[in-house]
C-alpha cells in the first residue's frame, strides 16, 4: 500500500506529459523531471500546393496520440554550415510548448517566443526556454514562413484573396499561432489571458508589428523586444511589393502563380535565390500604415513593453574597416549628412573606423528604433514602458567577430537560455546577468507589465530625461539613454527623410 501511495505521489508530481488540443491528443517528453516539452505541434495546415502564398488554414485532426518528441524541420531557406536542405520542409507551421504545470488549467503566465533570422531564415526549435519555464511560466516557440514563401506579394495573389491583399504570410502565421494559443494553452496549464510575446532581431520586429496590427488586438497582454523594432523609414507598400513579386516571377522565368506553385521550395528560397522583397509590407490589412506613424498617432495595441538592444550589435558584421569602406558608407547619405555622421563617428585610425562603423550599425538599426518605440509609446500610450541595454562582455558569443566591446547581436539569447547555469565558476558575471535578466523577464510576464521583484535592483518606468534604462553589465544598474549623441543625429536624419518623402507625396 505504501509503495502504491508513493508511486501515485510521484505520478502526481510529474509535469503534464499528456493533454489534448483542438485537433487531437498529444504527448510530450519529460525534461529534467520538472518540465513537459512538446517539441512539434501543428498549429496550421501545411502551407503547400494550393496553400502556398495563402493565409494559414486550420490543421487537420489526427487519430490516436501525436507524440511531439522531435522538433519539426526548418522552413525552406538558404543552406548554412548548421542547416542543410534535407533538414528543411515547406510543411513547417509547428510550435513547441514547454510547461512546468502538473495539470491543465493551472493558469500560469505564458511567454510566446518569435525567432529572428532577417525574415529569411532560422528555426523555432533553437530556443525552447526551459530556464524561463522553470521560473513558473509556460513557454511557446513559434515557426513561421520565411523568404519568398513568407513575404512575396503579387497581383495574382491579391486577386485570389477576397480582401484584395497579398504578402505578409509569415506575419499571418504568427497571428494564427497566437490565436491557437488562445484556444489551446489552458490545456498545458497556461492562462490565455496572461500571454506575453517576446522576440529577437526580426522576431522583435515581428513583435513591434503585432503591437501595431489590428489583427493581433487582444491576443497578448505584454511584449518584450530584444534588438529590433520595425520603425525605420523606407516601408514597402502593397503596389511596390507586388511589382517586386512580378520581377521575381520574371527572374524565375515563370508566367503565373500556378507555375510558381509547381516549383520546389528550394528553388524559391535556397542559396543564390535573389528575392529582394523579403520584408513585411504595408498591405492595409496586417499593417495599415508605417509603424512609426501609427505610434505617433496613438493607433496601436497599447500594451506594456520592455525594449532592449545590445552594446555591440554590429560586431557580427565587421572584423575590419578600410578607409575606403568607411568613406563609401558616409558618401551614401544625401547632402552634408555624411560629413555630419563622420563627425560623431570618427575614422582617423583603423580602430576608430572599425568601432565607428559598428556603432553606426548599432545606433541606426537597433538603438534608434528602440528609442523611437519607447519615446513614441511614452508620448501617445498609457501602458508602462521599460528600456534595457545589454553591455556584458564575454569570451562566449553566438555570432560575433573579434575585438568586441560588449554584447553582440543575438548574445541576449545566451543569457535568457541559461547558457551559463553550469559554468558559473568560469563565467560568474555572465551567470549573474543571466539570472537577473531571466527573473526580470519572467516577472514582466507574470505581472503583465512590471519586471520588478524582491531582491532585484529597482527598475523605474522609462523617462528619457532620467537614468531609467537598465544596463546589464556585471550586474544591473540604471543609466541614461545609451549612445544618445549618435541616436539624436540619426533621429534628425530620419526626420529629414520623412519630410523629403512627404514633400514628394504632396507634389
Amino acid at each position: 500500500m505504501i509503495c502504491g501511495l508513493l508511486a501515485m505521489m510521484n505520478v502526481q508530481a510529474q509535469p503534464l506529459l499528456k493533454t489534448h488540443v483542438e485537433t487531437g491528443d498529444v504527448e510530450g517528453v519529460l525534461e529534467g523531471n520538472d518540465l513537459a516539452c512538446y517539441y512539434a505541434i501543428p498549429f496550421a495546415a501545411p502551407p503547400v500546393g494550393d496553400l502556398r502564398w495563402k493565409a494559414p488554414q486550420p490543421a487537420k485532426p489526427w487519430n490516436g496520440v501525436l507524440k511531439a518528441k522531435e522538433t519539426a524541420k526548418w522552413p525552406p531557406q538558404p543552406e548554412k554550415s548548421y542547416v542543410k536542405y534535407d533538414m528543411m520542409d515547406e510543411d513547417c507551421l509547428y510550435l513547441s510548448v514547454v510547461t512546468p504545470a502538473k495539470k491543465e488549467n493551472e493558469a500560469l503566465p505564458v511567454m510566446v517566443w518569435i525567432h529572428g533570422g532577417g525574415f529569411r531564415s532560422e528555426h523555432y526549435g533553437g530556443e525552447l526556454w526551459q530556464s524561463l519555464a522553470r521560473r513558473g511560466v509556460v513557454t511557446v516557440s513559434v515557426a513561421y514562413r520565411a523568404g519568398a514563401l513568407g513575404y512575396m506579394a503579387h497581383e495574382e495573389l491579391a486577386k485570389e484573396n477576397p480582401d484584395g491583399h497579398s504578402g505578409n504570410y509569415g506575419i499571418l502565421d504568427l497571428i494564427f499561432a497566437l490565436q491557437w494559443v488562445q484556444r489551446n494553452i489552458s490545456n498545458f496549464g497556461g492562462d490565455p489571458a496572461k500571454v506575453t510575446i517576446f522576440g529577437e532581431s526580426a522576431g522583435a520586429m515581428c513583435c513591434n508589428i503585432l503591437c501595431a496590427s489590428p489583427l493581433a488586438k487582444g491576443l497578448f497582454r505584454a511584449c518584450i523586444s530584444q534588438s529590433g523594432a520595425f520603425m525605420l523609414p523606407g516601408d514597402v507598400d502593397q503596389p511596390t511589393a507586388q511589382t517586386l513579386g512580378n520581377m521575381f516571377m520574371n527572374q524565375l522565368q515563370k508566367k503565373s502563380i500556378a507555375e510558381m506553385r509547381q516549383m520546389d521550395a528550394r528553388s524559391l528560397t535556397g542559396n543564390g535565390v535573389n528575392f529582394v522583397g523579403c520584408t513585411p509590407i504595408i498591405d492595409g490589412y496586417v499593417m495599415t500604415a508605417p509603424i512609426y506613424d501609427l505610434y505617433n498617432q496613438g493607433k496601436y495595441n497599447d500594451v506594456p513593453v520592455l525594449i532592449m538592444h545590445n552594446s555591440d550589435e554590429a560586431a557580427t558584421e565587421f572584423a575590419s574597416v578600410s578607409e575606403e569602406m568607411y568613406n563609401q558608407q558616409a558618401a551614401q547619405l544625401p547632402g552634408t549628412w555624411g560629413d555630419t555622421l563622420k563627425a560623431y563617428y570618427p575614422g582617423s585610425t583603423a580602430e576608430q573606423r572599425l568601432y565607428s562603423l559598428r556603432d553606426i550599425g548599432r545606433d541606426l538599426n537597433f538603438g534608434w528604433p528602440a528609442y523611437a518605440w519607447a519615446t513614441l509609446q511614452k508620448k501617445t500610450g498609457k501602458s508602462p514602458v521599460y528600456v534595457a541595454y545589454l553591455a556584458q562582455k564575454s569570451d562566449t558569443t553566438i555570432y560575433a567577430k573579434g575585438n568586441r566591446r560588449g554584447a553582440a547581436h543575438s548574445d541576449d539569447i545566451m543569457y535568457l537560455q541559461g547558457a551559463f547555469d553550469k559554468k558559473a565558476d568560469r563565467f560568474p558575471q555572465e551567470k549573474k546577468v543571466s539570472d537577473l535578466m531571466q527573473q526580470y523577464w519572467v516577472n514582466f510576464a507574470k505581472t503583465g507589465g512590471n519586471p520588478n521583484g524582491e531582491g532585484l535592483p529597482a527598475w523605474p518606468l522609462f523617462d528619457e530625461q532620467k537614468p531609467t534604462v537598465m544596463q546589464f553589465n556585471n550586474g544591473a544598474s540604471l543609466i541614461n539613454v545609451p549612445n544618445m549623441k549618435g541616436v539624436a543625429v540619426i533621429d534628425r536624419f530620419f526626420q529629414y527623410v520623412r519630410e523629403m518623402k512627404m514633400n514628394i507625396v504632396n507634389r
